[in-house]
């Protein structure tokens, strides 16, 4: 076991495209860390700087406390999962499994034992007989698993090794993976551009943009407390909603100013923000998420008024799309977010207003083509400095 670290390491291409900057990072001896990003964020470069498969142009990379910034990858007792199997066809199961062991010239008596262990972790025994054509996508990706464990590596990388899988394969994989992890304590480093992937799995996320480390937490704490506009829209599904507001003061009592309609802002919201009140008069970006508002007829109290465009509804909850008539939030993180999530990212970025999603109770019985008056726990807002796309905090 090991842990990795990297120091102000830096990726820069012969054309001078500079694909990871500056990037420190410390992962633990057994941790799980996930690196997740939108496409091109440089995620896949730093995990090949980390096996070997890419040269480091400055900066420290560390493996066990070992500068390996010139040690060959083979050196570095590490084992990489990729997003292809890369299982060999003519070989059976047990042969892909103990190739490395092979390899190495593991005596026959120990690679046997070495592959019926990783193997029965795996739910293969029964297939270990059979060639990677004689099974489904998950078993291959299973075998591929097999061939990284029973190296006993200080160090498992994983390169967005669940996106050839369908949903369903790809959820019950998650799990297992996750399990096997921790089972193994074996520090791994796991990169995925899925943000459900990377709040279900890891023990931290490092979330990076266009080269630069976003934020580096616990799922559930980058999840309630993102740091800026682009960790807020990317960590979360749905999205979080965002909109721009004038932020007015009445004495003691804060308001956000959306449209034509007034948003009282909680005493908790002012106790965790207490930066809002340099902003008094002034533009900020808030963002809500979905679950933190709720139909005012269920909860209570006004609301702002919206018109229902779109219900889902999936038995424990309503999904209820609505048009806010209030400015977007147009900063470029969220245009950075709009390209990278399509029509996701739209439903809160239009022309005419903002589209909101919210989780309502089902006993709400919201209708498309209602009014409705939204109730928005203000104390669970976010707030944003529409310059910096910063959180605006203590």
């Amino acid at each position: 076991m090991a842990d990795v670290v990297f120091d102000r390491v830096n990726k820069v291409y012969d054309n001078g495209f500079h694909a990871v900057r500056d990037l420190s990072l410390d992962i633990a001896d057994g941790e799980f860390l996930v690196l997740v990003g939108p496409s091109g964020c440089g995620k896949s470069t730093a995990l090949r700087m980390v096996a070997g498969l890419e040269d480091v142009s400055s900066g420290e990379m560390r493996i066990g406390g070992r500068v390996v910034n010139t040690v060959p990858s083979k050196d570095r007792d590490i084992a990489m999962v990729f997003q292809s199997y890369a299982l060999y066809p003519h070989l059976t199961v047990a042969e892909n499994i103990g190739y490395g062991l092979r390899i190495r010239k593991t005596p026959k008596d120990e690679m046997d034992r070495l592959v019926r262990e990783a193997a029965a972790k795996l739910d293969l025994t029964e297939y270990l007989e059979r060639r990677p054509k004689q099974l489904s996508g998950g078993q291959r990706q299973r075998v591929a698993m097999g061939r990284a464990i029973v190296r006993r590596p200080q160090v498992f990388l994983m390169d967005e090794p669940l996106s050839n899988l369908d949903a369903k394969l790809r959820g019950q994989m998650r799990t297992e993976i996750a399990q096997i992890q921790r089972d193994l304590g074996t520090t791994t480093i796991y990169v995925t551009h899925d943000q459900v992937e990377a709040m279900t799995m890891g023990d931290r996320i490092a979330l990076m943009k266009r080269g630069v480390l976003q934020q580096v937490a616990e799922p559930q704490h980058m999840y309630e407390n993102p740091d800026n506009i682009f960790v807020a829209g990317f960590i979360g599904s749905p999205p979080m909603n965002m909109a721009t507001a004038r932020l007015d003061r009445d004495g003691d009592r804060y308001s956000a100013q959306l449209g034509q309609q007034t948003l009282q802002l909680a005493p908790e919201a002012l106790a965790a923000h207490a930066r809002l009140a340099d902003y008094v008069g002034r533009d900020i970006v808030i963002g809500i998420r979905s679950e933190d508002m709720e139909d005012s007829r269920v909860k209570g109290g006004e609301g702002l008024k919206a018109s229902a465009n779109l219900v889902e509804a999936l038995g424990s909850e309503l999904m209820v799309y609505f048009t806010l008539d209030a400015r977007p939030a147009e900063t470029e993180d969220t245009k950075l977010l709009e390209k990278e999530q399509g029509d996701t990212a739209a439903r809160s970025l239009v022309t005419d207003g903002v589209r909101w999603v919210a989780s309502f109770a089902p006993r709400a019985h919201t209708r498309p083509g209602e009014q409705i008056q939204v109730t928005v726990d203000t104390s669970r807002m976010h707030f944003f400095d529409p310059e910096t796309s910063q959180a605006i905090r203590s």
